[in-house]
């Protein structure tokens, strides 16, 4: 469905959602009827009053600017001999922001100002449909959306991004999608002008479409402050559903949140940090009859509800929806230690409740496309999910948002910004665009542990699933990355322009040295791309460019600890001592640029590093490094120890706090209760602990590595991965363990004991 082949876009003249149908007659049935469509921002479509589809928030969010997703539907079943109606309801989501009064995400006050904030996409909501039939005779025939469609306010007054609609039942319009509606108070639908519609390409959508994956029952609780209390029981992304009884005119309120206050209310303040206000407002349509209220074109993030306006007496079928586009599972772990699968649990449904047609940072507060998570946590994900088609959208995004040199912002002060060329912005797609550097914090926009997910993301597809055509995709994006990152090299030799290990509990950010390992990481995985697509020159000098920044990180930050009697890595930001964090220690060691001769000693000192702290010191950037470097150094037994520690920081310390997803920072009562960007751990319970890594792209070629902590007595690991399943399986019997491996025909998969026989 290419823009030649759309005729044009159709609205009822305003930003508020709308009702569209289109009624016609068929003489008889085609052989095949197929209909593209989208709607800006989102869009449900019916065909005779039946919706074709089990998706929820179609399309896929996008930069509009850059591109567009149309979904396609084959209708062929839903068409009858005689009248025929095509519908559809069309919201606001991003594509024409609606604030409703209610909550939007502003960056908090330690952030400058941002002077360039969310600016719409359109100034209309607008719907695009093509209907093509085939019939027995071979002829096809072609329609689409025009004048001839008609319009009509929807019942939904306001329909705001992060969480928020106002309905009112009063316009509740039966039959609006069917035969049986008497359209002639209608409007006819407007033809959207050429220069209202965005100019992003129309490409067909293959992310697999949000959905509801499970639904779960409201639980009265009880009534407080005039307030009815439900609890759902677990914290997800959600569309709430609900019948009302009462007066017309009535109005009920609706208010969403992750905790309750300590008087048991709905508790909407995210960390005394500001106030997530999210509100569903119903209008009751009619006296004494059960109205049934939905959400459609939204959805919150919460696992309670406070109800003002009615009492539950009033209420019935109080139920939430869990959405996500990642509900098909790749792995699954099953042990008989509760406690690691209370972990795994928060996990998954963290992760589930962040993907909705982009990989958002948290369901409540931000609801942006973060980058960082999209190479952080691949492995962990593509561990648990099927996700592939995911990533091939996420770095289309990523490769779409990559600033040319022209490209600029407003500064703040009358004048211009360039981010410069190359640069990949830490969201994609980016809504509202905060570019100015924080003082003493450094750019939230251009950072090189978020930005790399253009080429680490891009290894990470690569590795799981094995497809050359990811890296042929995403090449030149990396290559023009990689050359924007050599020009913020400072004059001692490192990046330290960003973040660093952000979320660090101590604090301890060590920019240069986490920045600086990505740059090498970039470089070395950066020249293997050019060798698999067999650019020998690239290959050659991007290679020579990676060791000379290894060469240089350990010139100046490795060094002899003459206390320890050993070999180091120095926190640069610390001069006047020899200061060492988790993070420094464990991401040269991941990435092989410690020297063969020194690498014994490095491995001691992040041993020191952790059992000093007796816990995971560390933010979400250095997390997974730590963990892998530890668990590759037969540190198994002591990240078992930390993972189930009872307080922060510890994995466990939220399963006790009562959370049923992971929170955003290792504390109690975080910012966000759903955040999934520390759920690394879960990646070890698959090569940690089932031992399965790769040796081999698409796992053609596996090494089976198990270790069974000691709380376990029996361990199930099943992997569907791009070869075929592996299946891993732990029992200990007296004082041996009973190990069995079955692989699909075709992987190559070789089989260490070593950490069971120690065991």
């Amino acid at each position: 469905m290419s823009e030649e082949k759309i005729k044009q876009w159709i609205t009822n003249g305003t930003d508020r959602p709308f009702y569209a149908r289109k009624a016609w007659k068929l003489e008889s049935l085609p052989k095949r009827a197929v209909i593209n469509v989208c709607g800006l921002g989102q869009f449900q479509f019916f065909v005779n009053g039946e919706k074709v589809s089990d998706h929820v928030l179609d399309p896929a969010w996008t930069d509009y600017r850059k591109i567009i997703y149309y979904l396609t539907f084959d209708i062929t079943d839903m068409l009858v001999c005689g009248e025929n109606v095509l519908a559809a309801e069309v919201g606001n989501g991003w594509f024409l922001m609606d604030d409703n009064g209610k909550y939007v995400f502003h960056f908090p006050p330690f952030m400058p100002p941002n002077p360039n904030e969310y600016q719409p996409f359109g100034q209309v909501l607008m719907l695009a449909a093509r209907l093509m039939l085939t019939w027995e005779d071979g002829r096809e025939e072609v329609l689409c959306a025009d004048e001839s469609w008609k319009t009509a306010p929807h019942m939904i007054l306001h329909s705001n991004v992060f969480g928020s609609e106002t309905v009112d039942g009063r316009r509740r319009m039966e039959h609006w999608n069917d035969t049986l509606c008497k359209d002639e108070t209608w409007e006819n639908a407007r033809l959207v002008r050429k220069e209202e519609v965005p100019g992003g390409i129309l490409c067909e959508q293959t992310i697999p479409a949000t959905k509801v994956i499970q639904t779960y029952e409201g639980q009265y609780l009880h009534t407080v402050n005039d307030r009815v209390i439900y609890d759902f029981t677990q914290n997800t992304s959600g569309m709430l559903e609900l019948e009302v009884i009462g007066k017309r005119g009535d109005v009920i309120y609706i208010y969403p949140a992750e905790k309750l206050d300590r008087y048991g209310d709905a508790d909407q303040m995210a960390k005394n940090w500001m106030p997530i206000n999210v509100c569903e407002t119903y209008v009751i349509g009619s006296d004494d009859t059960w109205e049934h209220f939905a959400m459609t074109f939204t959805y919150f993030g919460g696992r309670y509800i406070a109800v003002e306006g009615c009492s539950a007496a009033r209420l019935r079928n109080v139920r939430l929806r869990a959405i996500s586009s990642a509900g098909e599972n790749a792995g699954s772990f099953v042990c008989d230690d509760e406690r690691y699968m209370q972990i795994y649990s928060l996990i998954e449904r963290a992760v589930e409740a962040n993907m909705v047609g982009v990989h958002t940072d948290c369901p409540t507060i931000e609801r942006f496309a973060w980058q960082e998570e999209n190479h952080l946590m691949a492995p962990a994900i593509m561990y648990m999910k099927r996700v592939d088609r995911h990533w091939e959208k996420f770095l289309t995004d990523t490769r779409l948002s990559q600033h040319t040199g022209e490209e600029h912002f407003h500064d703040g002060k009358g004048g211009e910004f360039y981010p410069g060329e190359g640069l990949i912005p830490s969201q994609a797609p980016c809504y509202m665009p905060n570019v100015l550097p924080v003082p003493g914090m450094g750019s939230f926009y251009d950072v090189i542990g978020w930005g790399s997910s253009i080429i680490l993301g891009t290894w990470w597809h690569y590795q799981f699933y094995g497809s050359r055509e990811i890296i042929e995709e995403n090449y030149e994006a990396g290559k023009r990355y990689l050359a924007y990152l050599k020009t913020k090299v400072n004059a001692d030799g490192f990046i330290n322009h960003g973040l660093g290990d952000w979320g660090n509990p101590a604090g301890e950010f060590a920019c240069e040295n986490v920045e600086t390992a990505f740059l090498y990481a970039d470089a070395r995985i950066l020249a293997e791309f050019a060798a698999i697509l067999g650019k020998k020159e690239d290959a050659e000098s991007i290679a020579q460019y990676a060791a000379q920044v290894k060469k240089h990180y350990n010139e100046k930050l490795l060094v002899y600890d003459e206390t320890r009697g050993c070999w180091c890595y120095r926190v640069w930001s610390h001069p006047e001592e020899i200061f060492m964090t988790q993070a420094s220690e464990a991401m040269p060691l991941f990435w092989g640029m410690v020297p063969e001769d020194v690498e014994a000693d490095v491995v001691k000192s992040l041993r020191k590093t952790v059992e000093d702290a007796g816990a995971f010191q560390s933010g979400e950037v250095g997390l997974p490094y730590i963990i892998q470097a530890m668990a590759q150094h037969g540190m198994n037994d002591l990240i078992c120890r930390l993972v189930l520690r009872e307080t922060h920081p510890g994995y466990y310390a939220f399963v006790r706090a009562g959370e049923t997803t992971l929170g955003e920072y290792w504390e109690e009562n975080p910012r966000s209760h759903c955040h999934d960007m520390m759920g690394h751990i879960a990646e070890w319970y698959y090569n940690g602990i089932a031992g399965i890594r790769i040796r081999e792209a698409g796992f053609k070629r596996v090494l089976i590595k198990p270790y069974l902590p000691e709380s376990m007595n029996q361990m199930q690991c099943i992997y569907q991965c791009a070869s075929g399943e592996i299946k891993v399986s732990m029992k200990r019997c007296s004082r041996e363990i009973d190990l069995k491996v079955e692989t699909a025909p075709g992987i190559e998969a070789e089989i260490d004991r070593t950490y069971l026989q120690q065991q």
